[in-house]
């Protein structure tokens, strides 16, 4: 989910596509909408040299795009070996049975997927593969099983859809918690400090070039938007639906169910903490 045209972090370029990193290459899925933004980014992940490659997102279930992105790795002289998931949504997901059907290589998320072979990701596990070194970090908020992957070696960090290239993105209550967001995103941002991350490949939208400066956007955006809610509450819209009339008004309304889980979250969060 957006809920802004622009997202401090200085995008690089309109979308994410082609090489974004010395390591990454972006493949634009054709599913552009009010969620998705320019659609789905696929990234391709190598280290420079090696004949083999990971993915991470396959995708929607486009047979065009999983075959562009198989013809990516080949124009490189690479196989793929692994295929990786930020989440389970279906704009990133929804192909991943058929791509392993196409490459035969193994898929692997938080948690093993019906109809895929691979194992389940584990919180600051370490994943090699012809070089090419990323780390798992667990990541919940977006979704309980949202994960995002550093690449230590081009001081970048793959979001999915924890941090967007533009914009916001939606805490999907109840799945996704709000507590659980501020972790997460407290947890980025300790690696732009103690790990050098500077770059976000974001699941949607432009590569941004200031990880930091996007994640304490983030943080800084949801803490206005809990005050906002709070505030509804304290002046007497009690339901989800009126808050969002009320503190979303700004955003387009095809958002607003969207919005509305956010604020389902946000309800919960100040209940859970005593402030409502």
């Amino acid at each position: 989910m957006t809920e802004a045209a622009a997202l401090p972090g200085r995008p690089r370029d309109s979308v994410a596509s082609g090489p974004a990193t010395e390591r990454a290459v972006g493949v634009l899925a054709p599913n552009p909408s009010a969620m998705t933004l320019d659609g789905t980014n696929t990234w391709v992940l190598a280290e420079p040299g090696s004949g083999l490659a990971v993915v991470v997102d396959p995708g929607p279930l486009y047979e065009g795009h999983l075959r562009k992105v198989i013809a990516v790795a080949e124009e490189q002289g690479r196989r793929i070996a692994l295929t990786l998931l930020t989440h389970g949504h279906a704009d990133h997901s929804d192909g991943v049975a058929r791509f392993a059907e196409l490459t035969g290589a193994p898929v692997r998320a938080r948690d093993p997927l019906p109809g895929t072979t691979g194992e389940g990701l584990g919180a600051g596990e370490v994943i090699r593969v012809g070089g090419l070194e990323l780390r798992v970090v667990a990541t919940p908020g977006h979704t309980g099983d949202s994960l995002c992957f550093h690449l230590p070696a081009d001081g970048a960090v793959l979001t999915g859809d924890t941090v967007l290239g533009r914009g916001t993105t939606v805490v999907a209550h109840p799945d996704g918690r709000l507590g659980d967001y501020l972790d997460s995103l407290r947890r980025l941002r300790a690696l732009t400090v103690d790990e050098g991350v500077r770059t976000v490949l974001p699941g949607h939208g432009p590569v941004l070039e200031d990880a930091q400066g996007a994640i304490d956007f983030y943080l800084a955006h949801r803490a206005h938007r809990l005050a906002q809610v709070e505030t509804a509450v304290e002046n007497g819209h009690r339901t989800p639906e009126e808050v969002v009339a009320l503190v979303y008004a700004e955003v387009d309304r095809v958002l607003w169910p969207a919005a509305e889980l956010s604020v389902r979250a946000q309800l919960e969060y100040l209940t859970e903490h005593g402030l409502i």
